[in-house]
């Protein structure tokens, strides 16, 4: 290990020395150039000094020829320890009077007309030393010239004084840079590991070691920047590694429809499948027209209703349309979808009280603002409690009466149901139950709030699998069971053994079905073409979508925000982009919910006071439902999709407008605290409490180059595609399949235990 970081040390030292040494060889001799320059000019000044002192006296001795104090000036002046001699020529140049030390070489040295800054030097043999004449004028004649010798020794003193400093100190900075280089590669080295290990952890080790994910930080540090470009890779591989591991039971493969079915057939004996759900994945209305079927805006039907078609069965739902209870037979039963019939819709009637108490009192008053981190409080109530428990055993009711074994696949669906497990448990016991909570699940302190959490728990525990989206819910989930009831939880395989039973709880993110080809849908020319002329805006008109429920969790508030905040910074923007929020009504009776739809509409009025003109409005509300094939319109116009989820499960909006874009281009704008945030490295992930981080991920969103938008969308399109709600599915089908195939041996094993202890008898 010490060798290794001498050598990686050695990289930078190595071109760091050379780069140095390279820059001394450069360095110095222009140095000595410029010095030279510098004391030459000195030199040349202090003579001209000089010589001023001694003209006076000169003029007078001179024409008196008196020689001797003439040498006396000189032999006084030389006293100085730089000038070593000087002489006197006349105007014929012949030396007259000069010093004791003058040197004979130099005679009645005339400065050349050329060499530059060297023409006043010469080499004698004690050294180099610098000359200078002088003419010596008395009124308006010419008395002759004086010449200066003068030593440069001193200056090769200093240039060599100069040199050392300079190397020296050029090799201390090589030093101090080389520490420092190190010190930081080092560090930086250090950081590279421990955020390639914080992914490893998040990524691979909470999937194959529960122990570990229970143990591990809910929120990991941000990896260094100069991480970012690697991190999308490494997931990718270590996804390419998770599928290898299971390559036994066919995850290497796409999933589909009919491999779904198959794995029904083959692993499960071909048992019913029955799904129970609040809301219904079709609603029939009343219009002026006749009936209509809708679609829910939800993303519990979107990812269910793709697998209810594989694998056929039962939906058991509640029956909300009001032209519901015409379409059913005498058993309740319709056949859905209704263009081309794959599975049976069986509808639940609830009264008007019941569903106030069960459905908007408890579940969304109650659980719902528990489970989501909204800074909404939770109401609870004893008759809410009580509708709860009496709409639940409803439904169980309906479950069983619709079993045809005694061993059916019970795919119970969300927080509406939380009692329903144990209640089919009790009366089915060998069916296989599996509960997908599709909301967050909070931590044991927020959970304790509610007044009946020991028996949600118990319920809960009545399934044969729980999941979840996300490691971090799962593990949430087992914190809470450990703190309120009695259980053995065993977190390597992350089990709960509770009353006797056993319940497997795992992360299963959810997804989508990926579309299929439709030959008569419209391409995304098309689609931009006709939605900006629905809006009436230009055809190059600039869009922004989100599609939500109106719902206060969905940080719609934020999104408008942080559109705000853009046209503010980007005046440019102003009339020429429009963000386009369709937002379907939900739950209004609340008075939450209504007061949460009036804030939302007065703020889209006062952001189109603010910033409209004329036809222009910034952001256009549409606070309607929208068919699955407007939306897709809708998704493939838009140059960009905000997701701005406050408290989020996995929503499924982000995985539908990645799909929807088949032309790779559009930019996906995501809120960290979605469950897609996970699986969606290549979106923008924002805070969407940061206003000004929306707003720059907005603006940057709509000037992405098209090369950048590619990349990143055809990275996200395969992932989606390959991760599709058929491997969702698939994943706890099969774990279900592993879990009943060991109760049969367990079972077995138990019959041959019994019958040798009555031969023992």
């Amino acid at each position: 290990m010490i060798v290794r970081s001498l050598r990686m040390s050695l990289r930078f030292i190595l071109p760091l020395a050379l780069v140095l040494g390279l820059f001394a060889y450069i360095v110095v001799p222009l140095l000595d150039n410029i010095t030279l320059r510098w004391y030459v000019r000195d030199l040349d000044s202090r003579a001209e000094l000089l010589a001023g002192t001694l003209r006076p006296s000169l003029t007078e001795y001179l024409p008196a020829q008196d020689a001797t104090r003439i040498g006396e000036l000189f032999q006084g002046a030389t006293r100085d320890e730089r000038l070593i001699a000087i002489g006197f020529c006349d105007n014929a140049g012949h030396l007259l009077y000069h010093s004791l030390e003058y040197p004979a070489s130099i005679g009645c040295w005339s400065t050349p007309p050329t060499g530059g800054l060297y023409k006043s030097l010469a080499q004698l043999p004690q050294g180099q030393v610098h000359i200078s004449e002088t003419p010596v004028m008395q009124d308006a004649s010419q008395l002759g010239r004086l010449v200066l010798v003068q030593d440069m020794s001193f200056v090769e003193r200093r240039n060599t004084d100069t040199k050392r400093f300079i190397f020296a100190f050029l090799a201390v900075l090589a030093v101090l840079i080389s520490l420092m280089t190190v010190f930081v590669a080092h560090l930086s080295w250090r950081g590279w590991l421990a955020a390639v290990k914080d992914i490893l952890r998040g990524e691979l080790l909470s999937k194959n070691n529960p122990a570990v994910a229970a143990a591990a930080p809910a929120a990991a540090p941000a990896p260094p920047p100069e991480m970012q470009p690697l991190i999308g890779d490494l997931r990718e591989l270590l996804q390419e590694y998770h599928l290898e591991r299971q390559g036994d039971n066919g995850w290497s493969a796409d999933w589909t429809p009919d491999k779904l079915r198959a794995l029904l057939e083959a692993d499960l004996s071909g048992d019913q499948v029955l799904v129970v759900s609040n809301r219904e994945p079709y609603i029939h209305t009343k219009t002026e027209t006749g009936v209509a079927v809708l679609r829910p805006a939800s993303g519990l039907v979107t990812a269910v209703e793709a697998v209810m078609r594989a694998c056929s069965g039962t939906w058991i739902a509640h029956g909300a349309g009001s032209a519901d209870r015409e379409t059913v037979d005498k058993f309740d039963h319709v056949p859905v979808p209704p263009d081309n019939p794959s599975y049976t819709l069986r509808r639940v009637w609830l009264t008007e009280e019941e569903e106030q108490g069960y459905y908007y009192g408890f579940a969304n008053e109650g659980m719902w603002p528990l489970c989501h981190i909204a800074h909404v409080r939770p109401v609870f109530r004893s008759s809410d409690w009580e509708q709860y428990v009496k709409v639940n055993r409803r439904f169980a009711d309906a479950v069983i009466a619709e079993a045809k074994t005694d061993n059916p696949v019970v795919l119970v669906q969300d927080y509406h149901f939380a009692l329903l497990p144990r209640m089919v448990r009790e009366a089915l016991p060998k069916a296989t139950i599996i509960t997908f909570w599709h909301i967050p699940w909070p931590n044991s302190e927020s959970f304790g709030i509610c007044p009946w959490r020991e028996e949600i728990l118990d319920g809960l525990l009545g399934s044969t699998i729980l999941g979840f989206h996300t490691p971090f819910h799962r593990k949430n989930f087992l914190e809470t069971v450990d703190r309120y009831l009695e259980t053995r939880i065993e977190p390597e395989a992350s089990t709960i053994s509770y009353g006797g039973e056993m319940t497997q709880v795992e992360d299963y993110p959810i997804s989508i079905a990926w579309p299929e080809d439709k030959p008569d849908q419209p391409d995304v020319a098309t689609c931009r073409a006709q939605i900006r002329s629905e809006l009436g805006v230009a055809p190059d008109h600039l869009l922004g979508i989100g599609v939500d429920r109106l719902d206060y969790t969905k940080g719609i508030v934020e999104r408008f925000q942080a559109v705000e905040r853009m046209l503010e910074q980007q005046p440019g923007m102003v009339g020429n982009f429009t963000f386009v929020q369709i937002a379907a009504p939900s739950r209004a009776s609340l008075d939450e919910y209504q007061s949460f739809d009036a804030r939302v509409r007065k703020m889209v009025e006062r952001i189109n006071r603010r910033f409209g003109g004329g036809n222009y409005v910034p952001i256009l509300l549409k606070a309607e439902h929208h068919g699955q094939d407007d939306l897709q319109r809708y998704f493939r116009a838009s140059e960009v999709c905000m997701v701005t989820s406050l408290h989020d499960g996995m929503n499924l909006v982000a995985k539908e407008f990645i799909a929807a874009r088949d032309d790779e281009l559009g930019v996906l704008v995501l809120s960290q605290f979605t469950g897609a945030a996970r699986e969606l490295h290549e979106a923008l992930i924002i805070n969407p409490y940061h206003i000004e981080q929306g707003a720059e991920a907005l603006y940057r969103a709509l000037v992405m180059p098209p090369v950048e938008q590619r990349e990143r969308m055809k990275s996200m399109r395969a992932r989606v595609k390959h991760f599709n709600v058929y491997r969702w599915a698939g994943r706890m089908l099969l774990d279900a399949a592993r879990l009943r195939q060991r109760d049969k041996v367990m079972t077995k094993i138990d019959a041959h235990s019994r019958i040798k202890r009555r031969k023992g008898i």
